[in-house]
C-alpha cells in the first residue's frame, strides 16, 4: 500500500525504481538483508539456522488448522494437470497454492525452484493475500531449508513436497511451527513436523514419520 509506482530506469534496465506515496518514510533497517554463505552446497547445523534466521510476524502465530491426511494425496495430480510449462519442457519446478479444502488457487513455474516460490509469494502479496496461513503450499521437487524459510516469512503453515526434505529443512519447519510432508504421491507421504494439523482415523503416532 505504500508503493506508488515501480518502473525500470531509462539509463540502466537492470535498475528498478520504486517510488513511495507522498509522506511515506521507509524504515530502512527492516530492509537490510544479511547473507550467510559457505563454500559447501547449502547450509547445515543449528548454527546455520541462527545465522540465516529472519524475522517474521507470522512465525509464532497460533492456529487450529487441520486437514484430512487423504487431502494431501490428491495434490500432486492437481499440480501435474496444471503444470503446462513442465509438460512442454520437462525441466521446470513449480510451487502451487491450495486452500485447506484442497482447491487449487494458482501456481508459478521457473527453472529455479526458489524463483518459483518467490513468484508465488509475490503474486500473493500483489493480491493482498498474505499471510497465507489458511493455505497449503505444494512443491514439485524437494524441500530445502531456503524454501521452508520463505514459507515461514509468508505465514504458510502446511508445506508438502513431492520430493525429499533436507534435514535442515525439517529442523527449520519444526522451529517455525510448520507442518512438513515429503515424498508425496497418490498413495502415501512422510510427515516430519506439525503432526497435529493432519487428521487421521487413528491418532498419529508422534514417533513415526510415515503415513
Amino acid at each position: 500500500n505504500q508503493i506508488n509506482s515501480i518502473h525500470h530506469s531509462i539509463a540502466d534496465n537492470n535498475i528498478v525504481i520504486v517510488r513511495l506515496h507522498e509522506n511515506i518514510v521507509p524504515v530502512l533497517k527492516h530492509a537490510t538483508r544479511n547473507f550467510y554463505t559457505t563454500s559447501s552446497c547449502g547450509v547445515c547445523g543449528k548454527a546455520s539456522i541462527e545465522a540465516v534466521k529472519v524475522n517474521t510476524n507470522f512465525i509464532n502465530a497460533n492456529d487450529s488448522l487441520q486437514i484430512p491426511a487423504g487431502l494431501l494425496n490428491q495434490l500432486p495430480a492437481a499440480l501435474k494437470e496444471r503444470q503446462k510449462m513442465f509438460q512442454s519442457t520437462g525441466g521446470l519446478h513449480a510451487s502451487a497454492l491450495f486452500n485447506i479444502e484442497g482447491n487449487f488457487i494458482f501456481l508459478k513455474e521457473d527453472v529455479g525452484r526458489h524463483n518459483a516460490l518467490d513468484k508465488l509469494i509475490g503474486q500473493a502479496l500483489m493480491n493482498r493475500q498474505l499471510p497465507l496461513n489458511n493455505h497449503i503450499l505444494l512443491l514439485s521437487g524437494r524441500a530445502s531449508f531456503e524454501l521452508i524459510q520463505k514459507s515461514a516469512m509468508a505465514g504458510i503453515r502446511i508445506v508438502a513436497a513431492v520430493g525429499a526434505p533436507s534435514s535442515l529443512a525439517i529442523e527449520m519447519a519444526n522451529e517455525a511451527g510448520i507442518t512438513l510432508a515429503g515424498f508425496l504421491n497418490n498413495n502415501r507421504f512422510n510427515l516430519y513436523t506439525g503432526f497435529s494439523r493432519i487428521k487421521t482415523q487413528q491418532p498419529f503416532p508422534q514417533n513415526e514419520l510415515q503415513y
